[in-house]
């Protein structure tokens, strides 16, 4: 059991690493622009806005205020160190003039890309994931789902425009994670139950975040065969019309912040395992 832990926790680990090196990059950038603006390589206002969000997004995550504020430390103080204003003594190289830029922290955009790719090509694919998930007790995962989608159906249920669920069951299955769900609607509350989908959609764990997160649509995934409608199609369709229509701003922000960036690094992933651009 510990065996497939260390590895999601691996595979975690390769997530903050991805970041750390997208972050360097846009870093640099913006260090090229302050050098030709002739702007102050510290903005102390910035930096003071930079922890304070980072506080109240930890506060909303559930995550230790000092554990956030020292992370967000070490990048910021990393940031520093790249654009010169700390020499770095692992390389003997003389300090670097505040405002100039090294070579060094100028790789080209092909450097970038390749970069980003092996980066994003390390990371497991979801369908190495599924062994891992596997051993998780379905009453673990029937939990993490049920809070999952409260959360982020609050809005709708507690002004009952899922009522049309009452009683019914839909199906969702994520076959390269090997997972299959099916929620029923218990009076105001969504549960997963053992019980035999009415209507299940099928996608990928990446097409299904990309839809959650409103970065694709339902009509382009179904159109291109990335997702599955089975079974009782007029339900389906109507709790899918119904997820469409509901107004993105009413999903927690913390929420919206965890999908989107989540749906876009798997997007990214994705590409990279697949060779593309």
């Amino acid at each position: 059991m510990l065996a497939p832990l260390r590895r999601g926790i691996d595979g975690l680990d390769d997530a903050l690493l991805l970041l750390l090196a997208g972050r360097r990059q846009l870093v640099a950038a913006a260090a090229a622009v302050k050098q030709r603006q002739g702007l102050p390589v510290r903005d102390a206002g910035r930096e003071a806005r930079i922890f304070a969000r980072g506080k109240g997004l930890a506060r909303r995550l559930g995550l230790p205020s000092e554990l956030a504020r020292r992370q967000l430390a070490l990048v910021i103080d990393d940031a520093c160190r790249q654009q010169g204003l700390a020499p770095d003594p692992g390389q003997g190289a003389p300090p670097v003039a505040p405002g100039s830029l090294s070579p060094a922290m100028t790789p080209s955009a092909s450097d970038h890309s390749l970069l980003t790719r092996r980066l994003l090509r390390g990371f497991p694919p979801p369908a190495r994931w599924a062994a891992l998930l596997r051993r998780l007790p379905p009453s673990w995962q029937a939990r993490v789902l049920e809070a999952a989608v409260a959360r982020l159906l609050a809005q709708p249920l507690g002004a009952g425009q899922l009522d049309f669920m009452q009683g019914r069951r839909l199906g969702i299955e994520v076959p390269d994670l090997g997972l299959c769900w099916v929620l029923v609607l218990d009076g105001s509350r969504l549960r997963a139950t053992d019980a035999p989908a009415e209507a299940t959609v099928r996608g990928s764990a990446t097409d299904l975040l990309l839809l959650a997160s409103r970065l694709e649509d339902a009509d382009t995934l179904f159109f291109q065969r990335r997702l599955e409608l089975t079974g009782d199609t007029e339900l389906g369709l109507t709790a899918r019309n119904l997820l469409d229509r509901l107004p993105w701003e009413e999903v927690p922000l913390a929420v919206r912040i965890l999908l989107n960036r989540g749906a876009r690094a798997a997007r990214a992933a994705r590409r990279a395992h697949r060779g593309e651009a």
